[in-house]
C-alpha cells in the first residue's frame, strides 16, 4: 500500500473512534443519574455541572450527538469504499459494505454503548467537556434540525413539549422503588414508606379520615365529672366535644388539660370543660394530605374536624393518620387492637367492610384500585353497582368477593379470595 493508502486507513480508524465516542456519550448522558450528578455538582465537581448543563436541554444534546455520529459514520463509509476500491476494484464496494457494517455495529455501537450503560455516571463525567464543545460548536445546526423535526412531527399531530418529561418524576421514582424491591435491594416496608411519601399529594383528607360514624366524641352538656371519666377511659388523648347535636362540634378536649386542672386542685365536678377545651379547627375534605400535613406542622396542631362543601361534619383527621400513610400503622400501648383482617385456613381473607383499601393493599401487597372508593365495602358496592345481599359473590380485580354480613345498607364483613393463587 502507498503512503496515501495508509493515511486513508488511519483516517477511517479515527472516524470509527469518533463514532464510538458519540454512541457511548449518547447512552451515558441519557442514562446518567440526575440525582447523582446534582449531588456531585453540590460538592464542587465541575464535570458533573457540565453533565447537568447538557441534560437540561436533552433535545439539543441528542441532536448534536446524532449529527456528529452520522457525519463520521457516513464519512468513514465513503473513505472505506474508496480504500477498498483501490485495493480490490469493483468488488471493493461489497467488501467495504460488509467490513464497515461489522466494524461499526461491534466497535462503534454495541461495545461503547454497553460500556456506557454499565458505567453511565463515570462515562458521562469523563466525556462531558468534549461533548459540551461539540454541542456549542454544532448549536446552530442542531437547533435547525430540532426545529425541522418538530415542524414535521406537528404535521402529523405530534407536539413535543420541552417542559414535560415523558414520565413524571413521581412515577419514575415509584418505578425505581418497585425495581429495587423486585431485585431485593429494598424491602417491602421501605418501598411502602417511600411510596407513601409520593402519595401524599395524590390523596385527600377524605381518604384517611375517621368517618363520623366511627368518630369518638363527647356531649359537653353532660356533668363535668362524666365528661372527664369518658375522656380518661378513652384510648385517645384528644376528643371532640359536641353540643345539642353530634355534628355540632364546639371544642377539642385534651386529656393533659384535664389532668393539669386536677393537678392544680380542681375537683372533677367543678372543672369547666368548655373553658379548658380548645377551639375546633375545621378543614375541607378535599384538602390534600401534603397540604394538611404542612398545615398541622405550621399550626403545631394534631387534630382537625373534616367538613364537606356544605359545612357538614364528615369526620376527623389527625397528624397520626397522615403519618401512618407513610410509615404504616402506628400502635402504642393505649391503642384499641382492631385489625379488621384475618387469614382463614383455606387461604381466603375475611375483612371488615370498613377496612381502607390502601391498608389492605399495603398489608397484603395487593393492587386493588382506591380511586373511586376508600373502604373495601365501598369498592365492592362501586364495582357491583348495587348494594349486595349476604352470601352474594362477585369476581373483579382478580379477586373473589363474598358478602358475609350486612347491616341495613352497610357491608360489615366479607371474604376475599385471590384468584391468581
Amino acid at each position: 500500500m502507498t503512503p496515501a493508502d495508509w493515511l486513508l486507513f488511519a483516517a477511517i480508524l479515527v472516524l470509527i473512534l469518533f463514532s464510538a465516542f458519540f454512541s457511548g456519550s449518547e447512552t451515558a448522558l441519557t442514562a446518567a443519574s440526575k440525582a447523582r450528578m446534582h449531588s456531585l455538582e453540590k460538592q464542587g465537581n465541575s464535570r458533573a455541572a457540565m453533565v447537568q448543563r447538557l441534560i437540561r436541554k436533552r433535545d439539543r444534546l441528542i441532536g448534536t450527538l446524532l449529527i456528529g455520529n452520522n457525519l463520521v459514520n457516513i464519512l468513514a463509509s465513503a473513505l472505506a469504499t474508496s480504500f477498498f476500491l483501490r485495493l480490490f476494484g469493483e468488488a471493493g464496494i461489497v467488501i467495504a459494505t460488509l467490513c464497515m457494517t461489522v466494524i461499526v455495529v461491534i466497535f462503534a455501537e454495541v461495545m461503547p454503548k454497553s460500556w456506557a450503560i454499565a458505567k453511565a455516571d463515570q462515562f458521562a463525567i469523563f466525556v462531558a467537556p468534549v461533548v459540551l464543545f461539540f454541542v456549542l460548536a454544532l448549536a446552530p445546526f442542531a437547533k435547525f434540525v430540532t426545529w425541522l423535526v418538530k415542524a414535521v412531527l406537528k404535521l402529523f399531530g405530534v407536539t413535543l413539549d420541552d417542559t414535560q418529561d415523558m414520565l413524571s418524576a413521581h412515577e419514575e421514582l415509584r418505578g425505581t422503588f418497585e425495581v429495587f424491591h423486585k431485585e431485593g435491594s429494598v424491602i417491602k416496608d421501605d418501598r411502602d414508606r417511600l411510596g407513601g411519601v409520593l402519595d401524599l399529594h395524590e390523596l385527600d383528607i377524605s381518604d384517611v379520615m375517621v368517618h363520623r360514624t366511627s368518630m369518638v366524641s363527647i356531649d359537653i352538656d353532660q356533668p363535668a365529672e362524666k365528661v372527664i371519666t369518658e375522656i380518661l377511659d378513652s384510648p385517645y388523648t384528644r376528643i371532640p366535644l359536641w353540643k345539642n347535636a353530634s355534628d355540632n362540634i364546639v371544642g377539642i378536649l385534651h386529656s393533659k388539660d384535664v389532668l393539669r386542672a386536677i393537678g392544680q386542685g380542681e375537683k372533677p365536678a367543678n372543672i369547666d370543660v368548655a373553658k379548658i377545651a380548645s377551639a375546633p379547627w375545621f378543614v375541607p375534605e378535599t384538602t390534600s394530605l401534603r397540604d394538611q400535613l404542612n398545615a398541622f406542622l405550621r399550626k403545631k396542631a394534631h387534630i382537625a374536624i373534616v367538613v364537606d362543601e356544605y359545612g357538614e361534619v364528615m369526620g376527623l383527621v389527625t397528624l397520626e393518620d397522615i403519618l401512618e400513610e407513610i410509615v404504616g400503622d402506628i400502635a402504642d400501648e393505649h391503642d384499641v387492637e382492631v385489625s379488621g383482617v384475618s387469614t382463614e385456613p383455606d387461604g381466603s381473607i375475611v375483612v371488615d367492610g370498613s377496612v381502607p383499601i390502601r391498608d389492605l393493599n399495603r398489608a397484603l401487597d395487593w393492587n386493588l384500585p382506591d380511586e373511586e372508593a376508600t373502604t373495601i365495602a365501598g369498592l365492592v358496592i362501586h364495582a357491583a353497582q348495587m348494594i349486595p345481599e349476604e352470601k352474594q359473590a362477585f369476581t373483579f380485580y382478580g379477586k373473589r368477593f363474598v358478602i358475609l354480613k350486612r347491616q341495613k345498607n352497610r357491608i360489615t364483613k366479607l371474604r376475599v379470595r385471590n384468584l391468581s393463587g
